[in-house]
């Protein structure tokens, strides 16, 4: 059992973010981070977006920042917890450009990238962007298992269905000798994509009952992580509710739970962190170490 956090601030939905965040910045989610950090959290993450319809901002949400910048920003601000995209658009990137932004973000944090990725769905976006819409999905998987054969290495070869590379050098690049990647999506065909080419997935608009059933219907392979995000955690204001939403997210999949909790500022959200981890004692907490501590002393 272990938990991440959906980050505040960097992603503002509509019916998801608080009202505090739309005022916060830089100075709160540094805090957010290094409590999450010290706490023992699995990862934080920050979703992309380019661009959003006006026309859709109202139910999509209008700000998103930059998952790079960000999570390389909270890279020197954080020790272990990990860094995830959630997710990135894989359709948008060369898988090299990825190698090498990603890898060198890998370098920079000592190995700590988890790549979310998925094929997007927002059609004015790729317009935007000259990324082809129709087939994005079988450039996805192509784009995975080039990733693969770029990550880590100085001078990849791939050759595949729509990407094709050798002889040209990729550096810095990763440090991980395998990076994790989750797969997100709605469908059948990207938990398909997730057990075939990645290490989890990561579902969204789905109901448990609905995951628990796609669940069925595949053979995970070792090691594989389904990361569900139960709303509404309230550790500190209803225990007891949120002890029953974490363990009927496991019941139905769950290996790590992307954490979304109910709060009314920075220093509340940072009490629930806490309050968390109390409330589940017994899971995969990884603290700092003391000496890893005061080696951050000035």
């Amino acid at each position: 059992m272990r938990f991440g956090i959906l980050t505040p601030i960097v992603v503002q939905q509509p019916t998801e973010a608080a009202p505090w965040e739309a005022m916060a910045g830089v100075t709160e989610l540094s805090r957010i981070a290094a409590a999450a950090d010290q706490l023992g959290y699995h990862h934080l993450t920050c979703s992309e977006h380019v661009i959003i319809p006006a026309a859709t901002a109202a139910t999509r949400g209008s700000t998103y920042w930059d998952p790079l910048a960000t999570l390389g920003f909270l890279a020197g601000r954080t020790r272990q917890i990990r860094l995830a995209t959630n997710v990135l658009v894989l359709g948008y990137h060369h898988p090299l450009a990825i190698a090498k932004s990603y890898g060198t973000l890998d370098q920079l944090s000592g190995g700590r990238v988890v790549l979310g990725v998925g094929v997007g769905s927002l059609e004015e976006e790729f317009d935007l962007l000259e990324a082809p819409f129709a087939d994005r999905g079988p450039r996805a998987d192509d784009a995975i298992r080039a990733l693969r054969a770029a990550w880590a290495q100085a001078i990849p070869e791939y050759a595949g269905t729509y990407y094709r590379f050798s002889g040209l050098v990729v550096d810095p690049h990763g440090v991980q000798r395998h990076l994790p990647i989750w797969v997100g999506g709605r469908t059948r065909r990207s938990l398909r994509r997730a057990c075939e080419h990645g290490d989890g997935w990561k579902p969204f608009g789905l109901t448990l009952a609905q995951i628990a059933d796609m669940l069925r219907t595949v053979d995970r392979p070792s090691g594989f992580d389904v990361v569900l995000q139960p709303r509404n955690l309230d550790p500190l204001g209803d225990p007891t509710g949120t002890r029953s939403n974490v363990e009927r997210a496991f019941e139905a999949g769950a290996t790590i739970i992307n954490a979304r909790f109910v709060h009314h500022g920075p220093d509340h959200l940072i009490e629930q962190l806490a309050a968390l981890t109390t409330l589940f004692p017994d899971a995969g907490w990884t603290r700092p170490t003391f000496e890893q501590v005061t080696e951050e002393q000035p």
